[in-house]
């Protein structure tokens, strides 16, 4: 048997890859009026970011139940959990407290990022198990990959981000800026503040040209994320693909209810991962 990669549906991965790699996942939950929606499982309003809903981590007994399972299903050889940053959710440390019960066979990772940031941490798990790694050796793929992954965000409108409270860096001005579209990024897991840039279009140049100075010369995986601006997220893709010939062509997927709740429409996001 393999070690088996488990995330969560903030990730992002197409369907596609999470059935190549055998990537199970859990859902996140929306809090919408007095239900309780499962993200990737119900059925959740496509204008969900214009409602007045929270968020929630994936439930102990959830968690507990995906990783026991997983953990059977690996014949023994183990589970490595690969979650959103715990500074912007709190599933990691509702994780680490499931996984502490369940014994040293279910290894937790804290990803420090989002979307596909995430995602692509669990796809370097995943590929190290594919490849009969045991599990220390799975686990530190994914802490190595950490460490290369980068993600970068520009948002249209303000308020989703402050009623969200899951901004760093960026807070002490939330409140008085007007017409500033902030290019942000996620740094060591939190969500700070990288630009503030006075119009839509300069914000997105602005994060292709830092995407670019992270990434140079270097092959590095990316994947592109929108909130209702399909044209958006395209055009981002067509400049990475000029200017960073030596990587393969965006992923392109929308950001997801959960995640679209706390950025708003029109957001547009760059998530990447240098090679090794």
């Amino acid at each position: 048997m393999t070690v088996i990669v488990v995330t969560d549906t903030s990730s992002r991965l197409p369907a596609e890859l999470r059935a190549r790699w055998s990537i199970r996942e859990v859902p996140l939950h929306i809090l919408l009026d007095s239900a309780d929606l499962r993200d990737g499982v119900d059925e959740v309003p496509d204008d969900i970011y214009k409602r007045h809903a929270t968020t929630a981590a994936a439930t102990p007994a959830e968690l507990c139940a995906a990783y026991r399972r997983a953990l059977a299903d690996s014949g023994g050889d183990g589970v490595v959990a690969v979650h959103i940053s715990s500074g912007l959710s709190g599933i990691y440390r509702a994780a680490e407290l499931t996984a502490a019960e369940l014994g040293t066979a279910v290894r937790v990772i804290d990803s420090k990022s989002s979307a596909m940031g995430t995602g692509f941490v669990a796809l370097a798990a995943a590929r190290a198990a594919a490849d009969g790694a045991d599990l220390d050796t799975v686990a530190s793929a994914a802490g190595a990959a950490v460490g290369r992954t980068h993600a970068f965000i520009v948002v249209h409108r303000l308020d989703n981000l402050r009623r969200s409270g899951r901004i760093g860096g960026a807070k002490a001005w939330l409140g008085t800026a007007l017409a500033l579209k902030p290019l942000l990024r996620v740094d060591d897991g939190q969500l700070v503040l990288a630009q503030r840039v006075r119009t839509a279009r300069g914000a997105i140049t602005a994060m292709v040209d830092q995407v670019c100075e992270v990434v140079g010369e270097r092959p590095a995986a990316l994947a592109v994320h929108h909130v209702v601006n399909p044209d958006g997220a395209n055009d981002v893709v067509a400049a990475l693909a000029q200017r960073l010939p030596a990587c393969k062509p965006a992923i392109i997927a929308p950001m997801g209810p959960v995640l679209a709740l706390h950025v708003g429409a029109g957001a547009v996001a760059v998530c990447l991962q240098l090679a090794e």
